[in-house]
């Protein structure tokens, strides 16, 4: 019987084995213009997990390849994509010999426009947070013009923040703890050794982590694997920055088995786009990498990006209508020269060192650990026994004698129309920052104590990561990707003086309040501080964060099916090193340690109806920890955990169809995501309860959103040298239901008052655009020059809405002693003062043209851009604030259309220009 059972097994074996496909596919690429071979590129069975890339020879072989009708896919950094259609049989051994890659010139300004998008995201005040950084490696032609086209107005692809997308350098993340999102300017200005990446879009699988519903980027910088050859760059605009330098040049491999990679890079400008915006950005990179054998390779990458930028006030309607779209409150003259308040600086180096090694010809295990340090400071002026410096403080404004409110019980207002006229003159005349004004009272206080100081708010990181990502093909039909991360992270949070504008000393106490409540630190009570000092908080975060995955890929006939899972642990505790007077039992030492274990469970099928054609459903459910900063409720000044903190969850669906064929390409896409149980916190000052105003954190709980809505992108090669593209996002973001809020102050009587229900659900999430449309053209010259524009449209952008308001609370009278509500205060009237504020539609016209020269072995290009050609002026997002937070006080403030209080909003930028010159050999 055994032998019955294992002839059986033989013969089952053997039929398997002549059952495979014998069939093969081969060539050599090589560039059109130089005839040399290229090496790393990317050679792929469409629709098919079957690829390779070019050995250096630029030779490949593509084995066991589905029968029927196939694509063969080249893809190379800077080259036009190949498509070549293949008829395949069982037996077929097809060699296509050479195959020549064109030049594309055109993709340098896609490149460097979206590195400018990178910028303007991580703009703190930008009003939100688009996504262009994690999606300029995609081919697919609808997120190329979210991330080019729609990027301006920024756009974020089907609503989603960053901080659910994942982003890799050489496979390690690097997504900040502290809120989830990744900081782009820690590689900024490195386009050239940046730009090989790998996404996976959306809940599609990646090689090397879990990833998030918005998809995975993965930087990859390893030195061998960099085009080879010299690179300068030199680029002149008109937006965040000015002028732009590069330098480049990466060995290639070497006979004797080494490769480095060098670049250099600077960015500036006295003065971007906005008034008074400065910036100052420096850019290093070193790569080297040893191939010990043909099993093992070493590399190791330093990454350094210090830079400085000057940061611009995001303003009412107000402030706008008595000066521009440009004006900015943070900046003011200083012996001739603009200074700005409000500088973000961030130096964080990076450095890391990754292990490659091909166990077998089916088998890898990449092994990699990386060390991050440094800090991120944001500077502003702080004041104590003095006037605001603010230009903009709502008592300096026409609006403040606009909206006095002399009736309590109708809140009427009666303007005061000569008051009104005489603070729009002197605005207008001191719309600045004084900054003489700021010295002078330093210098009369008499001894030596500074009123007005400039400091900044410091986060210094120590951040080791370290990773093990497994790849291995257990059949011709089944691959495996797994890997563990480990990080952990040190981080040194405090207020740091920079400058004691012409004082001697700054005392860090809170004039505000009385008794201990005065102190930052009692165990240091009335300190005098000077520059460099620590003063008002001061504390450490220690975290912990393993993640774990593993995940299948299966290709059977017209069948590609994918499942992946996750089991995530975090911990964070805080250590406060100053006794606040305020919170003297809960501020000091350690908090109780939050730990938090998450999942994810994610699939998905693709099914193949031609070569050309296919369908793809993707469904994914994954746990979220709340972030550091959404952990604490107000952890610059005590330990207390949010109540009710609880990890966020996430359901996402989306169907797609594709269509590639060598004329059309082009994807249509519905999703539908759920996000349940998230918290935020800001902080704000109010009138609330009586006591006046006051410096509140609001902890929002339970928040759940729902994003759903369609994508459409095409691309068609309507002749042989010109390209039409479109591309559509239509969706709604929305509040899915009620959240609680919680206030918490520093204020004795009020301390922390549970406020219930925020009726939110139905109100619009903000931040982006929920409707952008785009349609273009190229045009190819076949002597290398090219053109193209687009036109766009931008719709359905709302206002962030403020929470407290639209609580019960908004409607209750503070100074009644039995808590009764305004008797003016009725539903309809309140529906109507707490409308959601939609944006306005607008328009975008882009332009770009290019030409490319070849002189002996030198390649020189020339690109440039117009954006915005009609000079339109948009909002990009805006938030309501907070400060009239009761029924009377807001219906007060608007009365008169004027409001003092009425919402912030953030600008796009107008006409644009971009211009760039490199020549690489």
């Amino acid at each position: 019987m055994e032998k019955k059972i294992l002839l059986l097994f033989f013969l089952s074996l053997s039929a398997l084995v002549f059952s495979q496909n014998l069939n093969s596919v081969r060539g050599i690429v090589i560039d059109a213009t130089t005839t040399k071979p290229l090496s790393n590129v990317l050679v792929s069975i469409e629709n098919t997990n079957i690829s390779v890339v070019t050995d250096v020879n630029g030779a490949f072989v593509l084995q066991n390849i589905p029968e029927g009708k196939q694509v063969l896919v080249i893809i190379y950094d800077r080259y036009l994509t190949q498509s070549i259609p293949l008829e395949m049989t069982s037996v077929s051994q097809i060699d296509l010999q050479s195959i020549s890659m064109v030049y594309n010139a055109s993709q340098e300004i896609v490149t460097n426009l979206i590195s400018l998008t990178e910028d303007d995201l991580n703009e703190d005040n930008s009003g939100s947070e688009n996504t262009a950084g994690l999606l300029q490696s995609s081919r697919d032609a609808f997120l190329q013009a979210a991330a080019f086209n729609f990027g301006q107005a920024r756009f974020r692809v089907r609503g989603y923040d960053s901080e659910n997308g994942t982003v890799l350098i050489n496979g390690l993340p690097v997504n900040k703890l502290l809120d989830g999102r990744p900081q782009f300017n820690n590689w900024g200005g490195l386009n050239d050794v940046t730009r090989n990446q790998e996404l996976a879009n959306m809940l599609t699988p990646s090689d090397f982590t879990f990833g998030g519903v918005l998809g995975t980027t993965n930087i990859n910088t390893r030195a061998s694997q960099l085009r080879k050859g010299a690179r300068f760059t030199g680029s002149a605009t008109n937006r965040n920055y000015t002028g732009r330098l590069m330098a480049t040049y990466n060995s290639g491999q070497t006979t004797s088995g080494w490769a480095y990679s060098v670049s250099i890079g600077r960015r500036w400008a006295d003065e971007g786009h906005f008034d008074g915006t400065f910036y100052d950005s420096n850019s290093f990179f070193l790569g080297v990498e040893k191939k010990l054998n043909d099993q093992h390779s070493l590399n190791f990458s330093a990454i350094y990006t210090p830079n400085r930028r000057g940061r611009n006030s995001p303003n009412t309607q107000e402030v706008k209508d008595l000066t521009d779209y440009k004006y900015n409150s943070y900046w003011g003259y200083q012996n001739g020269d603009k200074r700005n308040s409000r500088v973000r600086e961030v130096e964080e180096p990076i450095f890391m060192l990754n292990h490659y090694w091909i166990i077998s010809e089916k088998t890898k295990l990449n092994t990699n650990v990386s060390y991050q340090f440094g800090k991120i400071g944001n500077s502003r002026l702080e004041f104590s026994n003095a006037n605001t410096s603010d230009p903009v403080n709502f008592r300096k404004l026409p609006s403040f004698y606009l909206n006095i409110n002399n009736d309590s019980f109708t809140g009427i207002t009666n303007p005061d129309f000569d008051n009104a006229e005489r603070n729009r003159i002197r605005f207008l005349e001191n719309k600045q920052i004084d900054w003489a004004s700021l010295y002078e009272q330093n210098q009369s206080t008499g001894n030596g104590e500074s009123v007005h100081i400039l400091f900044e708010d410091r986060i210094d990181d120590q951040l080791f990561t370290a990773n093990s990502i497994l790849n291995t093909q257990l059949s011709d039909q089944i691959k495996l990707n797994a890997g563990v991360t480990y990080r952990h992270l040190n981080s040194d949070n405090f207020a740091h003086v920079l400058d004691l504008l012409g004082g001697q000393f700054f005392r860090d106490v809170d004039d505000f309040s009385t008794g201990d409540a005065r102190q930052s630190d009692l165990n240091n009570p009335d300190r005098a501080v000077g520059v460099g000092d620590r003063f008002a908080y001061n504390y450490e975060i220690e975290s912990n964060d393993i993640k774990g995955f593993a995940q299948l890929q299966m290709s059977t006939g017209k069948f590609d099916y994918f499942l992946a899972t996750k089991l995530d642990y975090t911990d964070y505790q805080r250590n406060g090193l100053y006794r606040n007077g305020r919170n003297p039992e809960t501020s000091f030492g350690k908090s109780e340690k939050l730990d938090f274990t998450t999942y994810g469970v994610k699939g998905g099928l693709t099914y193949k109806i031609t070569g050309r054609h296919a369908v793809s459903l993707n469904a994914g459910y994954l746990t979220k920890p709340p972030s550091i900063r959404n952990s604490f409720s107000n952890t610059r000044v005590n330990n207390d955990v949010v109540n009710g903190l609880d990890e966020e969850k996430v359901f996402s669906f989306d169907g797609n169809y594709i269509i590639r064929t060598p004329i059309v390409k082009a994807r249509l896409s519905g999703y539908y995501t759920k996000f349940r149980d998230a918290t935020e916190i800001s902080f704000f000052f109010a009138d609330f309860g009586g006591t006046g105003n006051d410096f509140f954190s609001e902890v929002v709980t339970g928040i759940d959103k729902e994003n759903f809505g369609g994508e459409f992108g095409i691309e068609v090669q309507a002749t042989p040298t010109i390209e039409i593209n479109a591309a559509a996002a239509v969706g709604q973001y929305t509040f899915s239901d009620d959240a609680n809020v919680v206030l918490n102050t520093e204020d004795a009587i009020i301390g922390t008052r549970d406020l219930g229900n925020a009726f939110i659900k139905d109100f619009k999430v903000s931040g982006t655009p929920q409707t952008a449309l785009s349609l273009g053209f190229e045009y190819r010259n076949p002597k290398f020059w090219w053109v193209g524009a687009n036109a766009n449209f931008i719709a359905d952008n709302y206002v962030d809405i403020a929470t407290v308001p639209r609580t019960e609370q908004f409607f209750i009278n503070p100074d009644d002693p039995d808590g009764f509500p305004f008797p003016e205060a009725t539903t309809e009237a309140g529906r109507k003062l707490l409308k959601q504020e939609r944006l306005d539609d607008f328009y975008l016209v882009n332009v770009v043209a290019g030409k490319s020269w070849r002189i002996k072995s030198y390649f020189v290009g020339l690109t440039a851009s117009v954006d915005n050609l009609f000079d339109e002026k948009f909002k990009t997002g805006g938030f309501e604030q907070s400060r009239a937070a009761n029924f009377r006080e807001l219906n007060a403030d608007n009365l008169n259309g004027t409001p003092s209080f009425g919402p912030r909003y953030f600008y796009g930028f107008a006409r644009t220009f971009f211009i760039n010159l490199y020549v690489s050999f």
